[in-house]
This record gives structure tokens, sequence and C-alpha cells, in this order.
């Protein structure tokens, strides 16, 4: 299904849940995961045939599982969870297996190109996909046995780390390291102040420094509360560990010995200095920079409680992040045992740090570090300290509407006027918000909701969004809808659009600049829109209508941008003054005609 801005793909399969989406920039390719099956889509032709893998449970186990009382919404069926690409010809993809999970390997290369001598011309390439026979190992730690549950992976150097709950009941959640040469490694298993029934969000690695040794991974989640103070009932987390993490010798034997957390905080502070806060967090969005160790993050969070209903977008910066991980550690003392920072003395190396990098160059392992660097590691998890985000506010914020932010993606645009950054905003209630923030001079933002496309009834300008019920395909730009004059185009703000000299076309930095108009900051088509006369229809028409005394009549015109404000006057007869008539909208206006007529004229500024 298209709808010119969205292209809704259901595959013509028995299946749901498309929810797992993997790009592969190698072969211009992006894999689904669904219910049963891996789907292939080729990003240069979105509306070809999908090259198809079906991958079921066996009627035996789904028998099973059925017996076991798991299938009471179709839950017993193989539901992928992972894609990671393994090497350049294969993937590595796990799925629930009717509640006991299973991974395989998946070839995705390419046939060799063959000549036909009869033609004398060479086909293309066809593409390989299909699963790797006698390959299948168990997904025990690596994807969730209910599909309900999140989990999140990352495949690095041949190991898969996992945020993942490894039971069939779904009580054990854990920070999983599988595959590869080392030993397998999880979080401490059943310890609230490890883990506390946490939902999995996202897991990202972020180098520390030019040392490989200090690499670390970090996990998204949120869990329920610990306690610490007057806390909601949900918290929002960033926990990390270092790749090379071993494990204890005596103590934490296989388990992380350098895993900590700290809480994300987004919230509004309120005049009476009482904070409301965006406790959940949904999704994260890394988006790179020029300094790898400096990746900006994103977060969505929404409201736990059911006191009203609200999302917000906070961002944050890796150096406020590594301040609160090199501040205090959270410590309860005292008769209720509370939470306080600890003010004790930290042992060394200190808790957190990697073995082999910059602080610790002479311990190649940690089961070199002292006994009470891993007892203190095993009850001291968590920072003191919150993490805030950039400004101490949220950069969006929604309330009192009928959603919530989901999902983000966020595109750097290079305009006339700058560098732009456009957030893509999925909602519960099945759309996508495209927004800019821009800065002003007060060191407050302005925000403009540029368009919002209803989904379901990033490479080369395209975005993907998968759910239960399907896949979309979205355009990130529709400059054609924002009218046939600069004005509009300009009033739009869209980074991705200017006005071309005769159309609202896509922004190009290597178009001349006296044949393109475009002003994000600010919007103003007077400024821009010289030489582009009303008298050609490409700048500020007026329309005039004439009406009958006594007679009333509904006069509309329909804005091209969000941004444009349209204005009615009144022009009398014998008079050359025009008398604005206000309207709740700007948009609408049912009047009386008596003896005069009334100009319809388009303001050029924003509302």
């Amino acid at each position: 299904m298209s709808t010119g801005t969205a292209h809704h793909f259901s595959f013509l399969l028995n299946t749901s849940d498309y929810r797992i989406l993997r790009m592969d920039e190698d072969h211009d390719r992006m894999y689904v995961g669904s219910k049963d099956y891996i789907l292939s889509l080729d990003l240069h032709d979105i509306n070809r045939e999908p090259l198809i893998i079906h991958w079921p449970v066996s009627p035996q186990r789904k028998t099973e599982c059925v017996l076991s009382g798991k299938d009471t919404n179709g839950e017993c069926g193989n539901f992928i969870r992972l894609i990671e690409p393994w090497n350049r010809t294969h993937l590595y993809v796990c799925g629930t297996g009717a509640y006991n999970p299973v991974c395989t390997y998946v070839n995705r290369g390419r046939k060799p190109m063959v000549r036909r001598v009869h033609l004398d011309t060479c086909e293309a390439q066809e593409y390989v996909f299909h699963l790797e026979p006698g390959k299948e190992d168990s997904g025990k730690g690596k994807c969730p046995y209910d599909p309900k549950l999140n989990s999140v992976s990352a495949l690095i150097n041949g190991e898969l780390y996992a945020g993942v709950y490894i039971d069939f009941m779904g009580t054990d959640s854990a920070i999983f390291r599988t595959l590869g040469k080392n030993a397998v490694m999880r979080t401490d298993q059943y310890n609230s102040r490890w883990l506390n029934d946490p939902s999995f969000v996202h897991v990202h690695l972020i180098p520390d420094s030019n040392e490989k040794n200090d690499d670390k991974l970090y996990f998204f989640f949120r869990e329920k509360s610990s306690g610490m103070g007057q806390s909601p009932k949900s918290q929002s987390r960033i926990g990390r560990i270092c790749l090379n993490d071993d494990g204890g010798h005596c103590c934490l034997v296989n388990k992380w010995s350098t895993f900590l957390k700290a809480r994300l905080i987004c919230s509004v502070p309120g005049a009476d200095g009482i904070e409301t806060h965006f406790d959940e967090l949904r999704d994260v969005y890394i988006q790179p920079t020029q300094d790898t160790k400096n990746p900006v993050i994103y977060g969505v969070f929404s409201v736990s409680g059911s006191v009203f209903k609200g999302s917000a977008v906070c961002v944050y910066s890796m150096a406020d992040i590594r301040m609160v991980f090199n501040g205090p550690f959270a410590h309860k003392e005292g008769p209720n045992y509370q939470w306080v920072a600890y003010t004790g003395k930290i042992p060394y190396p200190r808790p957190g740090t990697c073995p082999g990098g910059t602080f610790t160059p002479n311990m190649k392992s940690t089961k070199d570090y002292p006994d009470e660097v891993i007892n203190f590691m095993r009850n001291h998890p968590t920072m003191y300290n919150a993490v805030y985000p950039v400004h101490r506010r949220p950069l969006v914020v929604r309330t009192n509407v009928d959603y919530e932010f989901t999902t983000i993606t966020v595109d750097q645009v290079t305009a006339a006027d700058g560098n732009y950054e456009v957030l893509f905003l999925g909602t519960d209630r099945g759309s996508v918000q495209k927004v800019i923030v821009l800065p002003r001079d007060d060191l407050q933002t302005e925000e403009l909701v540029l368009e919002e496309v209803e989904v379901f009834q990033v490479r080369s300008q395209q975005l993907y969004v998968a759910s239960p019920v399907g896949v979309t395909h979205l355009a990130l730009h529709r400059c054609d809808v924002y009218g046939e004059a600069c004005a509009d185009c300009c009033l739009a703000r869209d980074p991705y659009c200017a006005w071309d000299g005769n159309s609202c076309s896509r922004y190009s930095a290597s178009q001349k600049r006296r044949s393109r108009r475009q002003d994000v900051k600010y919007g103003n088509p007077i400024r821009q829109c010289r030489g582009y006369n009303s008298n050609t229809n490409k700048n500020t028409p007026e329309t005039v209508q004439y009406g009958v005394e006594g007679s009333s009549t509904f006069l509309e015109c329909q804005a091209r941008s969000p941004h444009a404000a349209i204005k009615w006057h009144l022009h009398r007869d014998n008079s050359d003054r025009r008398r604005e008539v206000r309207t709740h909208n700007y948009i609408y206006c049912i009047c009386k005609w008596y003896r005069f007529g009334i100009i319809l004229f388009r303001h050029t500024g924003c509302q």
C-alpha cells in the first residue's frame, strides 16, 4: 500500500511481528525478522519481490509449547529476535523457537557472475539467501524464550553480547556474552542490585580513548526502582561493561567484574522546584560525530504513572555520562538502609576500570584484580549521581495529547544556513512526526513539526519503520507538498527543501547559491523570495471574491506550510484601506456579505 509518502509492505505472508530490521550496506539489502520468516529486501528497488526464508519450528516442538500453556496469543512460533552480521557472506540469526531459543547461520552472499553465450551478455549477480544446513545451536543467553520480552544484542569480534531473559519463565535477566574464544560471561544471577526486572532498549559500543582495551559496551534499559530516595516505580538506566572483562578469580567467576549502571534523568523542572519525570526509557538513538568517542545520545521517554500521558526526547553528552561513572558510588547504610554516596576508601584499580587500559597498563585481565576490587563491584554496581540531559531539560516534550513517542531516528542535514538534525519520532498511534529544534539567541529553543505521516493503514534518503503488522518505507522529504510559491517553500522551514527558482525541490549544497532559497532558522520569505513577484503567482497570491448583500458563504484557503499564516481582509467601497477579519485560526471564515468585496490575502510571515 502506498500513500505517496509511505509505502507499506505486507509481503503476502501468513506472518506478523515485523520487529527486527538490519541494514546491510555491503550488499545494499535490508533484513527483516518476523514470525517464522526472515526477509531480504533490495534497497535500490524496495518494490522488488523480497528473498524469503521460512524458518518455522517443528510440529513436535510446537505441540510441546502448546501443552505447556504458552500459546494464548500465538507465541508458539519462531519469532526472529536477533539478526547480526557474522562476516561478509553470513548472518547470525536467532529466534524464540516456540519457547526454546535457537540460532543458526544464513548465507547472504552472491552467486558468481555467469555469461549467456547466445546473447554475449553478462547477467547481474544473483543474491544467495538461505539457511546453512546443520548449523543450528542453542539460543539460550542470546534470544528470549518469550517473544513479548525485549532483548538487545551486539556481535563484536566474533563475540555476542546480549541483554536478555534466559529462562523459560522469564525471571532470570542477564547481560550475557557467548560465542568466541573467551569464557561465557553474565551479570550476577538474581541480584536485584545489578538488574531489577529490566526491559532492554539498546546496546552500543563507544570507545573511551585511543586505547582499545578501554572500549566499553553501553546498555540502555529501564527497570524497577531500587528505592533510592523518593524514586518513581520505574527508572531509566545506562549500564556499561568492559569488552575485555574476564570476571573474577575467586569471586564473580564467569560474571562481569566491571559492570556499572547509572540513572538517566529526563524531567521538566516545575516552578515549585518539583520535577515532572519521564521515567520510562522507550528508545535510544546514537548520533555519530567526527569524534567517535563522543557521540550524541538521544533518548525517548514516557511517563510511567497514570496521572497524565506524556513523552519527551532528551539529549545526553558522553562527557556528562563519563563524569557520573567517575563519580561516587551508591551505598546503603544507616538504620533504614538509605542510599547515600560512598565516602570510604575506593580500592585500586578503581572499580569499573578495564584491564590493560590507560590506567591499568600492567594488568592484563580482570582475574588479576585484587579480591577487594571484585567484592566492592559486587556490592556497589550503581553510581550515586544521575545523568542529566544537556541544558538539564528535554529537547521535545508532549503532554496532554492522545499519543506517546515510542521510537526515534535522527538525520543530520546540511542546509543553506547551516547543519540541522531532523528527528523522526514514531508514535504509539502509528504515525511518524518529522521534527526540528532550532536554537534561539535567548538560549531558548524553537520546535517545529515539519510534518506528520500516518504509517500503517536510513539509507539513501529512506526511512523504514517496523511494527507487529508490517514494514513501511517513508520518504524523508516531500518538497512538492509545500506548494508552488517561493514563500510557501521558505515558510516550510524544512532543511531538506529549497526554492530552486521554479519549484520547491530537494536542497543540494552543490547548487549555485543564487538559485536556491532557504531559511530554516527564521523562515523569512520576504528576504529570501525577492525577485519572485506575485504577478507570476509564485510569491504571495491574492484572491478577490464578491458576494450578494445579505447572503453568507464559507471562505476557505489551505495553508501549504504548517508555519504559514493566512489572513482575511475586508476592502470596503470607496476606500483604500483593508481591515483584517480575525477568525479563530486564520484559515476559515464564515462572513455575511454587505456592500463590499472581500480580498483573501496570504500573509508571508509566520503565525
